[in-house]
């Protein structure tokens, strides 16, 4: 019974910090300190600059 109560306990730790690292990894993204393989955000950011450079009105 002790043995089966510590297997859930890990088990639900491990989701929980699985959890936060998800969302500290989203947040770190979104800021632009860390990348993934496939960076979309700097696409969009390229798209303002030429949009700056065009001098559109």
């Amino acid at each position: 019974m002790v043995k089966k109560s510590i297997s859930n306990l890990w088990s639900s730790l491990s989701l929980i910090f699985a959890g936060l690292w998800l969302v500290i990894r989203i947040i770190l993204e979104y800021f632009g300190f860390i990348s993934d393989g496939n960076d979309r955000t700097t696409g969009i950011k390229d798209l303002r600059e030429e949009y700056k450079k065009a001098n559109y009105k």
